[in-house]
């Protein structure tokens, strides 16, 4: 270590003062390049490390409950209930075109995990558009655009696009009573803890 000091001077010094200037601009240079190369390589890092960290889109519909007026209904991440059609069958959904803009369908590109509190069995179908709609034992659901807010259950009962549409328990069954029901959520009392109603389908 001591002998490279002395081997350096004694280049230097035998060099001439134009190339002493190009020598001492070479490795400025290259010193620049390395801290570039250095901090780019980290930034890269970094960029990697941010976006492996960064939430991905979800695979599949959340789903969750809510207690109403009807009692604990199933509902979309957003708290808007989600109903079924009478005029469905296990598998397969009737609900297109204008019935589609008042009743979405509740869209899901794989199965969702296991949802705590919901027993119900949850698929996804492929629907006649190309798209996949989330099933609750088998029965496709929806919501509806006329429910503004989380809770709201302004759909229940209604006789549109052909059929009946009906809130959906955790377990899975349709909720028949109080159609028409206020749309007003009520407030969380044991005897409304589960869904109130005949269960089954129409």
């Amino acid at each position: 270590m001591a002998t490279r000091p002395t081997q350096l001077t004694k280049a230097i010094s035998g060099t001439s003062p134009g190339r002493w200037v190009a020598t001492v601009g070479l490795v400025s240079v290259g010193l620049l390049l390395a801290a570039c190369g250095s901090t780019s390589t980290g930034g890269g890092a970094g960029a990697a490390g941010a976006s492996a960290s960064s939430p991905s889109v979800a695979s599949g519909a959340a789903l969750g409950t809510e207690m109403t007026s009807l009692g604990t209904i199933l509902v979309d991440p957003k708290g808007k209930s989600l109903y079924t059609f009478a005029a469905d069958s296990p598998g397969h959904s009737t609900c297109t075109g204008t019935c589609l803009t008042y009743w979405p369908p509740v869209m899901a590109s794989t199965t969702p995990a296991a949802v705590p509190g919901v027993t119900a069995t949850l698929a996804v179908i492929v629907r006649a558009d190309g798209g996949h709609q989330l099933t609750v034992n088998g029965w496709p659901v929806y919501t509806y655009s006329g429910d503004s807010g989380p809770g709201m259950t302004s759909g229940q009962g209604k006789n549109l696009s052909g059929a009946l549409w009906w809130v959906v328990s955790p377990a899975g069954t349709a909720i028949k009573s109080a159609a028409g029901a206020s749309s007003a959520p009520a407030s969380p009392s044991p005897s409304t803890s589960k869904s109130s109603g005949g269960g089954g389908w129409a």
